[in-house]
């Protein structure tokens, strides 16, 4: 039977090869991060989301190293990763994983537009890895093999698929002890229901704390770095209805662009 490309990428990752110890960090300097978020690989579009992404504050709260392995999970279009590659790219290692291409259509072509950014553009991405994981039975990597997994705005996916608990335990398996697991994403308002999380895409920040705890992390801190006290959380197309998606087209378009991106929680756990 000819191997799958899943099963290709995963021995890949699970192959020998040279580890960056990160027991004595490499700082990344300021001027470094204003020279990686100023670099022009970066579109305008992308950069323009800074104001309410804020990268580097992200990235210092969840401890980035220049000589750290990071893994980023579903990375989409390689928001981050064109920030975190480059900063880590002389002394690290970064790692995006991308759900199984034989997943479907939307999760071959993400892959295949991942993997050409790093082919087009060696100077930022000579080191960077695209590997896949089955999102059923997910493997990030070999066990304890990692300093940082960071995730952007994806848990309410998982959630709404029912595979974040099997998630969560991958992410755990796969960090060094003493690892951080950085988590950021849509905050629903306290007391909100889960299942509202389908329509709205909003998540109580209890529930992700308790998937990580379940996971055998421990809560570390909790950043405002990415709050919006603007976001209402009561929009017709729920999140989504906010940039940069705009799911309801012109309809109120620039109400929408006033309150800017959605208000997020950022987590950081650690594994013990």
């Amino acid at each position: 039977m000819k191997p799958t490309l899943l099963a290709l990428t995963l021995t890949t990752l699970l192959a020998p090869s040279v580890t960056h110890a990160a027991s004595h960090p490499v700082t990344i300097s300021d001027q470094q991060y204003t020279e990686v978020l100023a670099g022009d690989w970066r579109s305008k579009d992308n950069s323009a989301r800074d104001v309410y992404r804020h990268p580097k504050e992200t990235l210092q709260f969840f401890g980035l190293q220049a000589n750290q392995t990071v893994i980023e999970i579903s990375p989409g279009g390689g928001w981050y990763s064109e920030i975190i590659s480059p900063l880590v790219k002389d002394h690290g290692h970064y790692i995006a994983a991308v759900q199984d291409p034989a997943s479907g259509e939307y999760y071959q072509k993400a892959a295949e537009r991942i993997k050409a950014r790093f082919k087009d553009d060696p100077k930022r991405f000579a080191n960077a890895q695209v590997v896949a994981f089955d999102p059923k039975a997910p493997v990030f990597g070999p066990a304890a093999s990692a300093d940082r997994v960071l995730t952007f705005r994806n848990v309410h996916n998982w959630t709404d698929a029912n595979t974040a608990e099997a998630t969560f335990a991958a992410f755990f398996k796969v960090l060094k002890p003493g690892g951080v697991l950085g988590v950021e994403d849509h905050r629903a308002k306290d007391g909100t229901d889960l299942a509202s999380n389908k329509q709205t895409g909003y998540l109580p920040t209890d529930y992700v704390v308790k998937l990580a705890l379940d996971a055998g992390f421990k809560l570390a801190d909790k950043s405002e770095v990415n709050a919006n006290p603007k976001d209402t959380k009561d929009y017709p197309a729920g999140v989504w209805s906010l940039p940069p998606t705009y799911k309801l087209g012109e309809q109120d378009k620039a109400k929408y662009a006033a309150i800017g991106e959605s208000d997020r929680f950022t987590l950081k756990f650690v594994k013990p």
